[in-house]
């Protein structure tokens, strides 16, 4: 009987290191630039649409930058940090004008609606900073402390996002609350729904942006930022209603707006929670589990695939298996198909950046205890 307990500690007997993240090479040694260019980088055409205008130019340049696609981000990770960074630094420019021109109109209307439109822009805003960190903390090389690297800074840096956003909607109603109690007049209702419709216009360039280079990286926490800005841009239209109303003889209703923003804020705040909470306890859709594990499963020489697990660390996935294959066969034949499946796995998930596969030999004879630690194992992951 051949030993078949391959790939347990993640690495080849004979050395071959399995450090597909740092490395950037699978273990059948293909680069990340072979993919690019091959079976996954086919239709990436490198030219974009360029303008003889030097303004149109650098616009076009800004937000449609040389792009590699979604796969090659996907496959490599400083190409995914610098886009996410890249993300980062644009969407805070545009949302800083933003709220600074809804400053301006704040100071000279004294709409609380639209001054709670803008507190939660300038905290959206600033979301880019602990978010900017985690990115670049992604970037240093795992050690023997953090042997999984730091990915883990991005979803920590969702959850003060959350609690940013949190602070925000909390702000928003206790302005609202001392409007109504203390009634002052608006005034400059058509600067109020100017800056309103900014907002709307700023914060949804933003939000189709964010959430655009987010699911590219596959990052949960710029995502997440992205749906938080379109959500803003609503308000801001809930803003220009408010003015309406003023204008129409209904003062009450700027603070009842500023009310409902506050609400609003405080939905958006459930649901950014909800997602980081699932990054934080290293759930994934079922679709991803299912693509893992199906993809396993088709590969020649696998008769059986269990107790799969994957989860994320910031923007990238890692992942381990067992597979089952003909106890009959060598060890080497054996390791060939568990690299078959490492293979065939990175190409189905490019976030992928490392997966653990064990081998067992099939079970045909009785007399033989194949698995003297069962006792050791976590219970398998219910189907």
């Amino acid at each position: 009987m051949k030993n078949h307990d391959e790939h347990e500690h993640g690495e080849h007997e004979h050395g071959h290191s399995h450090d597909h993240h740092e490395h950037g090479e699978h273990e059948h040694g293909h680069s990340h630039d072979e993919y690019e260019h091959g079976e996954h980088g086919q239709d990436h055409p490198h030219d974009h649409p360029h303008s003889n205008n030097a303004v149109i130019a650098w616009l076009q340049h800004l937000f449609m930058p040389h792009s590699h696609g979604h796969q090659q981000a996907a496959l490599d990770p400083n190409l995914a940090t610098d886009r996410g960074m890249w993300a980062l630094k644009v969407s805070l420019v545009g949302l800083l004008i933003t709220a600074v021109f809804q400053v301006f109109v704040v100071i000279i209307s004294g709409s609380v609606a639209l001054l709670a439109d803008t507190i939660h822009n300038f905290s959206d805003a600033l979301t880019a900073i602990p978010l900017g960190l985690a990115f670049w903390l992604s970037r240093r090389a795992r050690n023997r402390r953090y042997t999984y690297g730091y990915g883990r800074a991005e979803d920590i840096a969702g959850v003060i996002i959350v609690l940013m956003i949190a602070f925000s909607a909390g702000e928003a109603i206790y302005q609202s609350i001392l409007k109504i109690i203390n009634p002052q007049p608006i005034h400059n209702l058509g600067w109020v729904a100017a800056a309103a419709i900014t907002g709307f216009l700023g914060n949804e360039l933003v939000a189709v942006f964010r959430i655009r280079v987010g699911k590219e990286i596959g990052s949960a926490a710029l995502i997440a930022d992205g749906y938080h800005a379109r959500t803003d841009g609503f308000t801001s239209l809930a803003v220009l209603a408010g003015a309406v109303g003023v204008w129409l003889g209904f003062p009450l209703l700027d603070p009842i707006i500023g009310l409902g923003i506050g609400a609003a804020i405080l939905g958006i705040v459930w649901k950014t929670a909800q997602d980081m909470w699932h990054r934080m306890m290293d759930a994934v859709d079922p679709e991803i589990h299912e693509d893992f594990k199906h993809t396993a499963s088709h590969v020649s020489g696998v008769m059986d695939v269990h107790n799969t697990a994957i989860r994320w660390l910031g923007h990238r996935l890692y992942g381990e298996m067992h597979i089952t294959v003909n106890c009959q066969q060598t060890t080497l034949q054996s390791h060939f198909i568990a690299e078959e499946v490492r293979h065939s796995l990175f190409h189905k998930l490019p976030a992928l950046v490392e997966v653990v596969v064990h081998t067992d030999p099939c079970e045909c004879d009785q007399t033989i205890e194949y698995h003297p630690t069962r006792h050791h194992i976590l219970l398998p992951a219910a189907e």
